[in-house]
């Protein structure tokens, strides 16, 4: 096989969910580019419209549903529809996730609750019907989950965040011992430093800017399609034998502390 066609998508099948913006979105339309239809969720269906909107302008298909990942129930019901919707499911992107900038000792049991039921149980939850999909068709299949920064480094009024973004690598281990039998990769990706609609609070503050970017080998902060490289290697034949890591795509972030 040429290199390069190690990776191609063409004829794979993609869940992502979280695409109605930020990194979601930019991640869907990844895949899409590398010839992957693609089923996304949002909390709110309508709110997919522009992504749905641009996978189309790549020529590949989306099947846009809504669907709020703490709901365990329902996350096997919209696996189950993204793969009849899109005829078998080879991808999972486990992109939806939640923060809520609080110092931990004003922390509630419900700030706790929405943060990791959102990023750890909900993960979790969406990869197992995933998997179970994936085994009933016979094919395998790769899912990558959304790590970050903070699931190796303190973050002060982040710690429900980090702690199921820790989590995340954790699970990103056990699962990808476990599910290797079955023919089914499992690894994440660890953000740096993107500013989205969830992290926007921080980049507000010149200050914390000019401080983070002192601290960044790279000097500059991640742009969106940064990602999507190692989301498309990560999910094609080009990593076949890669299992069970966490890649951080951070400017050097990491490698420098």
């Amino acid at each position: 096989m040429p290199p390069l066609a190690l990776f191609s998508l063409e004829g794979r099948r993609a869940l992502v969910t979280g695409a109605s913006r930020g990194i979601g979105r930019a991640l869907a339309e990844a895949l899409a580019g590398a010839g992957a239809d693609v089923a996304i969720t949002a909390r709110d269906a309508a709110s997919l419209e522009e992504t749905v909107a641009a996978i189309a302008a790549l020529g590949r298909r989306a099947v846009p549903l809504a669907h709020d990942v703490r709901d365990v129930a329902g996350s096997r019901s919209v696996v189950e529809k993204a793969a009849n919707g899109l005829g078998g499911l080879d991808i999972l992107v486990n992109n939806a996730g939640y923060e809520e900038v609080t110092p931990s000792l004003d922390i509630e049991e419900e700030v706790w609750d929405r943060v990791v039921d959102t990023n750890l149980k909900g993960a979790f939850f969406v990869a197992q019907a995933a998997a179970r999909q994936m085994q009933a068709a016979g094919r395998g299949g790769a899912i990558v989950n959304l790590a970050s920064l903070t699931s190796y480094v303190g973050v002060p009024t982040a710690v429900p965040y980090g702690s199921s973004k820790a989590g995340i690598v954790g699970m990103t281990h056990a699962l990808a011992t476990e599910w290797a039998g079955l023919g089914i990769r499992v690894n994440a990706v660890a953000p740096g430093y993107f500013r989205t609609a969830m992290t926007d609070v921080f980049y507000r503050d010149d200050g914390w800017q000019t401080s983070m970017l002192g601290k960044i080998p790279l000097g500059r902060f991640g742009a969106l399609g940064d990602l999507a490289g190692t989301v498309i290697f990560l999910t094609s034949d080009a990593s076949a034998y890669v299992t069970g890591q966490c890649i951080p795509v951070d400017g050097g972030y990491l490698a420098s502390i």
